[in-house]
């Protein structure tokens, strides 16, 4: 890793005598605000990769939207169509013979499963606090996370005193924290209450004893409970349907001084010096099968949390945390110079970007904040970083906010390596992993091949079928793409042990699939991938209709090569030199590889198509420029012209106008050796696709 600069960063504190003061860090490593966040895209995240919150910063009511990663809608899931494979081969003999409408036809007809949806990963709900007595106007006002610790902090002031909230999520404890305190006693009385859009229950659990349990489910002994607990339980579904994952959180307050109660399912908090909150929550999910952990609910596998948290107190699990968290967030630190535009509020600093203004200290703050959010939405042992990380706050998210293995969740981890956040990595293996058994039945039974494959998307129930429309769905790629993660992170780590035992099985599982799938072209008699599609992009036949499926597409025949180099590499540095290797090289030296077209431009398909949209968000066909590897400035300067064509091209027709298609760009610019244009797109992803709070 190469560090451009070494920074001394100093903590935020934003409450001291006066709330709400200019109290700052060195402006690197802090979003701030000086109003509370109006809706959800407005508040900031914080996350243990288990557990998320986005903390709004109300000042009389403030509310904390609550995540758990394994809280998913369920079945029915998408299904294998067996025995398509013999509609695949007359499929291939029409695109063989140019008649694309046709082919395309046979395969969304007799191959493509019907699209599940709604079938979404689900918001836990909301932790709502509201001050019971207090003027109307407000005081000095800041709201605040801070990177450097992952802590979240309000402080307002209001009837004269100065009150401070700070939120965190311990990846040690296992707990969102939640701490109030003022600068005069008996100063906090607040109503502390759980809600949910759908499908929940609210009961107290009124003192007396509880089972101790540990984090396998085994009871290790008794605790008193001296205190009610919020109970918040369910199960996920979409309007009774689908159901899937049971719940439960479980809030306890815990006040220094004053007096508590629950009410109608509200703890009532009167005239305290100080409040600490601890949230844990759990679902039945098993990432392991997939299916509920048997005979075991929820607060069976993970009741002793909160109890044991509660008895270190807040400062404790606040210092706990804070260690764990820089013990990765402090690997890399960045220095770009900074500018008077630093000393602003974020939001405000984002607007003079959006109108032309030099912040390079706001863009070394957005690469820290993406690292922050991979660390906080994947740690090992939880679920990987989903559409939306961890965080959302409908029971239906866009997108369902699954598992896009098309490029967004592979996008999600490219920065993991890179940036040294090696472990965070380990749950996208885990995923790509549970993919295998599901993965294999699919290979047969639709493809009748051996190996494994998965397409463009899938969820907390590990589906692999092919399924919806085939201008998205009928791309056989997304597992193969995946594998391309595990080299990556034997490069960074040298670990020969996880190549053995993880990445070389995996490539040799893809591998096995593409010897399998791949067919000689009746003209070439080069090897071609299909019928497939270059993702959500589409083609005018030659009949005058748009087409997504073609043989050979640019982007199949590049991770099919990339799979295939990887697998060869692994087997070298494992001395593995049996026949299966052998045939893996053989086949990688018949690939047909992408051409270059009659205007100098990287061909997306294997024929010169008139393009509906010549400037689609997806850079498909430039994947081997990045995150492949087979194009590059020393060995293929030839490919590498073409393929800045290409990108030229989809620029000056409107290409790049979504947030996740810009940052891929930035890395083609860099692979072309275009500092300043990287930069330039870094700022146009600032300026035309990011929020307030620094999401896309």
């Amino acid at each position: 890793l190469c560090v451009v600069s070494l920074l001394a960063y100093g903590c935020v504190d934003a409450a001291q005598k006066q709330a709400g003061s200019s109290v700052r860090s060195d402006g690197q490593l802090v979003l701030w605000y000086n109003q509370p966040a109006n809706k959800w895209l407005e508040a900031v995240p914080v996350g243990n990769g288990r557990l998320g919150a986005m903390v709004f910063g109300g000042i009389e009511d403030e509310r904390i939207q609550l995540n758990v990663d394994t809280l998913w809608a369920g079945p029915p899931v998408p299904q294998d169509r067996v025995g398509a494979y013999k509609h695949i081969a007359e499929a291939r003999k029409l695109i063989f013979e140019g008649k694309y409408s046709e082919a395309q036809q046979i395969i969304q007809a007799n191959v493509m499963g019907p699209r599940i949806s709604p079938r979404s990963y689900q918001t836990l709900g909301d932790l709502h606090i509201r001050m019971v007595r207090s003027d109307p106007e407000c005081g000095p006002y800041r709201r605040q996370l801070d990177l450097n610790t992952g802590i979240a902090t309000t402080t307002f002031e209001k009837d004269g005193i100065c009150y401070k909230r700070e939120v965190l999520s311990s990846p040690v404890d296992q707990v969102i924290a939640v701490r109030l305190t003022a600068d005069k006693k008996r100063a906090i009385s607040v109503d502390v209450s759980l809600d949910r859009p759908a499908d929940f229950e609210v009961m107290a659990i009124q003192p007396g004893h509880a089972d101790l349990i540990d984090d396998q489910g085994n009871r290790i002994g008794l605790i008193p409970i001296g205190f009610p607990v919020l109970r918040m339980f369910g199960q996920a579904t979409h309007n009774g349907k689908h159901k899937g994952v049971k719940y439960e959180a479980r809030l306890e307050a815990t006040p220094w001084g004053g007096g508590r109660k629950i009410v109608d399912n509200t703890i009532c908090i009167r005239n305290a010096d100080s409040l600490t909150l601890l949230l844990a929550a759990a679902g039945d999910y098993n990432f392991k099968t997939s299916l509920p952990v048997a005979g075991k609910a929820p607060w069976q596998r993970h009741g002793g949390r909160i109890l044991l948290a509660s008895g270190r107190g807040y400062e404790e699990i606040r210092a706990r945390h804070i260690a764990e968290h820089q013990r990765l967030f402090n690997r890399v630190s960045l220095d770009l110079g900074r500018t008077a535009a630093a000393d602003k509020a974020t939001d405000v600093r984002l607007n003079a970007v959006k109108k032309g203004t030099d912040d390079p200290a706001l863009i070394a703050l957005y690469f820290q904040y993406g690292r922050y959010l991979l660390m906080s939405s994947s740690r090992p042992g939880c679920m990987p970083a989903n559409l939306q990380g961890l965080w959302n706050d409908r029971t239906a998210a866009p997108w369902n906010a699954d598992y896009h293995i098309n490029i967004n969740i592979q996008m999600n981890y490219w920065p993991a390596e890179v940036t040294n956040l090696s472990e965070c990595h380990s749950p996208f293996f885990d995923l790509i992993e549970g993919l295998v058994p599901a993965g294999r039945k699919t290979a047969r039974d639709v493809y009748n091949c051996r190996g494994f494959v998965a397409h463009h998307t899938t969820d907390a129930w590990l589906h692999t079928s092919p399924f919806g429309r085939v201008g998205y769905g009928m791309w056989p790629m997304g597992a193969a793409w995946s594998t391309q993660h595990f080299m990556e992170h034997y490069r960074y780590t040298g670990d020969e042990t996880f190549l053995k035992e993880r990445a070389y099985p995996i490539l040799k599982e893809a591998s096995l699939f593409f010897l399998d799938w791949l067919i000689e072209h009746p003209k070439t008699g080069k090897l071609v991938s299909g019928p497939s599609n270059s993702p959500e992009n589409s083609f005018i036949a030659p009949d005058g209709k748009r087409c997504n499926l073609s043989m050979g597409p640019s982007m199949d025949q590049q991770i099919i090569w990339e799979t295939f180099t990887n697998c060869i590499e692994a087997a070298e540095v494992l001395g593995i030199a049996d026949g299966f290797v052998k045939e893996v090289a053989a086949a990688r030296a018949n690939l047909a590889m992408p051409k270059i077209g009659s205007d100098g431009r990287l061909m997306e398909w294997s024929a010169e198509f008139e393009e509906p949209e010549p400037g689609h968000r997806h850079m498909s066909h430039i994947f081997g420029l990045h995150p492949g590897r087979q194009y590059n400035m020393t060995d293929t300067p030839e490919m590498v012209a073409a393929a800045r064509k290409s990108i030229e091209h989809r620029l000056a027709n409107g290409g790049g106008h979504t947030g996740w298609s810009r940052a891929w760009i930035i890395n083609f610019w860099a692979r072309f050796h275009e500092g300043e244009k990287a930069h330039a797109n870094i700022v146009a992803l600032l300026q035309k696709s990011t929020l307030s709070n620094l999401f896309d």
